[in-house]
Formats: structure tokens, sequence, C-alpha cells
């Protein structure tokens, strides 16, 4: 018989597939599916040597409990019936690089790819862009996918301590402590390079605010609170049938 701790556990892997599942679904409704390609991970409750993974062949909005891969950090599937992604090892070197990141998102969203392609720097001339006004790297190495731990490493270098990395012309690897800011961060970091490319198209940046003043809204818009809140409140915008975006 299951011990009462072993049923806790039990419970919470149950949970954070559930929560795989919805992120899935806003990440596919928020148009950052690129066919099947794009992928989320979560960190294994109680066991962060492990971590749930949607399939390969499937789409974010597929990611079903039975189908949902668990792999270890060296990037081998361990469990699940679905297909482990080629590029299972963006996440695995990543999650042993940075024992802070229980989630990691690849994606290749349109506006964030053509904006790595500028190699230019997010400037906080927005809400959305002012959430990684503590950084935002460029990985440089190549455009191939990354199906070697070698170069997986290399994405985690180039992400180092920030909460995303642009993949030069082939997307986005974006961390989070937990599904919630991964998923919200992932959005927002399309919106902010969205505007950043409108702005530059429409005549160019003008004046910015403060660094003080940045730092006040990046603190106010960058916590917990704000990813839970935001992630149910897209959840229920997918249940609803009405667009993310």
């Amino acid at each position: 018989m299951e011990s009462a701790e072993q049923n806790r556990l039990l419970i919470s892997e149950a949970e954070a597939k559930q929560r795989l599942i919805e992120a899935g679904l806003i990440l596919d409704a928020a148009g950052l599916g690129d066919l099947t390609r794009g992928h989320v991970s979560v960190r294994v409750p109680g066991d962060p040597e492990f971590f749930f993974m949607k399939p390969h062949s499937q789409g974010l909005d597929e990611i079903t409990p039975e189908n949902i891969v668990r792999c270890n950090l060296a990037g081998e599937k361990v469990g699940g019936s679905g297909r482990r992604h080629s590029e299972v090892f963006i996440h695995s070197e990543i999650y042993r690089a940075r024992p802070d990141v229980h989630s990691v998102i690849h994606a290749h969203p349109t506006h964030a790819v053509a904006f790595s392609a500028t190699g230019r720097k997010l400037l906080p001339i927005s809400q959305p862009s002012v959430a990684f006004a503590d950084g935002l790297p460029y990985f440089t190495d190549c455009i191939d996918l990354i199906r070697t731990p070698e170069l997986g490493a290399s994405v985690a270098r180039a992400l180092g301590g920030c909460k995303a990395v642009l993949m030069r012309n082939h997307g986005v690897a974006v961390v989070g402590a937990s599904l919630e800011e991964s998923t919200v961060l992932a959005i927002m970091l399309e919106n902010a390079c969205r505007i950043q490319l409108l702005a530059q198209a429409g005549g160019g940046i003008g004046a910015v605010f403060p660094e003080a003043a940045v730092q006040r809204l990046h603190h106010d818009i960058t916590r917990p609170e704000q990813y839970r809140i935001n992630f149910d409140y897209l959840l229920r915008r997918v249940h609803r049938g009405e667009p993310v975006v």
C-alpha cells in the first residue's frame, strides 16, 4: 500500500501534468505552436532530476496525461507514451545549469524571430519589454535544431541567469520558477518584440523613461502573483473560446 507521502507526490505530479496541459492550450491559443514544433516542460514536483515535457509530433493543444514524456537531466526519456522531442536538450541543459528554473518553453514566435534577426537590444519601451529589463541575451552559435547536449549547454550558457534568450533566426527559450511564469513571459516577450518592431518601423524610438522608473515597473509586473493571475485569466479565455492575444 502506498504511503501518505507517496500519495501526496502522486497528486502533485498529476497537478503538474494538468498545469502542463493548460500551459500548452494557452501557448497554442497565443500562436506560439509553429505546427508541432513548440514545446514546454516542467520539473517533476519533489524530484528535480526529472521533468515532464510535451511529446514530439503533437501540437501544444494536444498534450494529455498519457502522452506527456518524462525525461531525466541527461535528456533521456524514462516514462510516458509519447515520443521525446529531438530538442529535449534545450530543456535538460537549462535545468542542469539553473536549479531555480522549474519550467522551460521553446517556441518560434513570428515577431521574436524577426526581432532576433535584427541583432538589436530589446529596449524598455513597453510594459512587456520592461519584464526583460534585467537582460535578454542572444544565442548565436547556429540556426540548427538543438539536438545535442553540447548545443543545449550552449543555449543554457547564453541564457545565463536571465528569464529568456533570443535564439537568432530560430526562436526563443523562456524559463520560469513556475509554468505560470514561463507561459506568461513567453507571451510578453512576443508582444515586446512586436511593439519594438512597430516603433522602429514607425519612425524610430524616442526617449525612454529613467532606469529607476523602469526598475520599479519591472518589480511590479514580475511578481509570482502576477504570473498566476494572468495565467488563470488566459486559461479562462481559452475555455471560453476567446482569443488570447
